[in-house]
């Protein structure tokens, strides 16, 4: 018996494409960060978060963040060197990204927006899981293959929830 395709999704084939090593996850609703984790056999510390930022007028970026962390505003506007960043409201992040909350990613957005990884996601041990481009699935990933790929730029930009 064969196992079945992974699902078919935007992100999937962009992952597909980049030749990286990964493994879908496909599970259920999942309704907080420890179902998800728990869902894709990992800890809530290897979950990535893509949240998207408005630097200003048609000018986003992806902020990969480890699922036990946040965005830290000032560590990130001093690393772009900018005094405003925004989140933008779930309409435009849809059309800037061609995803909707929950299911973001950096892999086969519709625009290939910078990528800016906590520096925390390749100092840890084991995989990383990043969506899939939609809810319930996700790619588990090699930390340094997915910086790579995605040519992210790794900094300190992150807190403690």
């Amino acid at each position: 018996m064969s196992e079945p395709a992974a699902p078919d999704t935007p992100a999937i084939r962009a992952l597909e494409d980049s030749g990286i090593e990964f493994e879908v996850t496909a599970h259920g609703p999942v309704r907080s960060l420890e179902e998800a984790a728990e869902a894709r056999g990992l800890d809530p510390r290897q979950i990535l978060k893509t949240l998207v930022v408005r630097r200003g007028e048609d000018d986003y970026l992806f902020v990969l963040v480890p699922g036990d962390r946040q965005i830290s505003w000032p560590k990130l506007r001093e690393h772009l060197g900018v005094s405003r960043l925004s989140m933008p409201d779930k309409d435009v992040a849809r059309d800037v990204t061609g995803y909707e909350r929950g299911t973001i990613t950096p892999f086969g957005s519709t625009v290939a927006w910078p990528v800016i990884a906590d520096a925390l996601i390749v100092s840890r041990e084991g995989p990383v899981s990043i969506g899939g481009g939609a809810h319930g699935v996700a790619a588990s990933v090699h930390p340094a293959q997915l910086v790579e790929v995605l040519d992210a730029t790794v900094a300190d930009v992150t807190e403690a929830l």
